[in-house]
């Protein structure tokens, strides 16, 4: 394949989010035959199962980014030991009607940012869960539990020195995880 294009859903939807400057980052550090752009998914409705037949505008954009993507990577926030609502609203509306799930088959990568010391790990937990479910590969290891502190992206928004090598570890193994597993 000559362009591989990955969705990124980005768990958040505050301006200046910690997790919006890391997917923004780590794009960056993609080969060039890789291409990493945020999906909006701050315009959708609450799912309700009453709409899947006459799905709005904003979901079928969503299902139509994740279905041209070769890969999808979440950025999460950790709310409350667990996903945002907006992260697990995008996941559901993607995922339905029954039988007709976006997801389906994309290889995943999961991380997020966090002020607490342990980062997003429980959301993250629970996004593996779900994401299991909707039948994705989701990589594994390099697990990644971002710790927000100083230094962690430079003047410009790029990945500061003491965490680059990590994350470029992380984004190379995705790389390598979306070419093994995308049809």
């Amino acid at each position: 394949m000559s362009q591989y294009k990955i969705a990124v859903v980005v768990g958040s939807l505050r301006k200046d989010s910690f997790n919006r400057k890391l997917a923004s980052a780590i794009a960056k550090l993609a080969p060039a035959d890789f291409s990493f752009s945020q999906v909006e998914i701050g315009d959708l409705p609450l799912y309700n199962q009453d709409d899947d037949a006459n799905q709005a505008p904003p979901v079928k954009r969503l299902k139509s980014e994740i279905s041209d993507a070769q890969g999808v990577v979440f950025v999460t926030a950790e709310y409350n030991r667990s996903v945002p609502g907006v992260l697990k609203n995008a996941i559901d509306q993607a995922s339905r009607p029954y039988g007709q799930s976006a997801w389906a088959g994309k290889p995943a990568g999961v991380l997020g940012v966090s002020i607490g010391s342990i980062g997003t790990s429980l959301a993250q937990q629970h996004l593996r869960n779900t994401l299991a479910y909707l039948d994705m590969p989701t990589m594994g290891q390099p697990e990644a539990f971002i710790h927000a502190k100083e230094g962690l992206f430079d003047e410009d928004g790029n990945i500061g020195a003491d965490s680059k090598a990590f994350l470029q570890g992380w984004v190379d193994r995705y790389v390598d995880w979306v070419k093994t597993h995308s049809g």
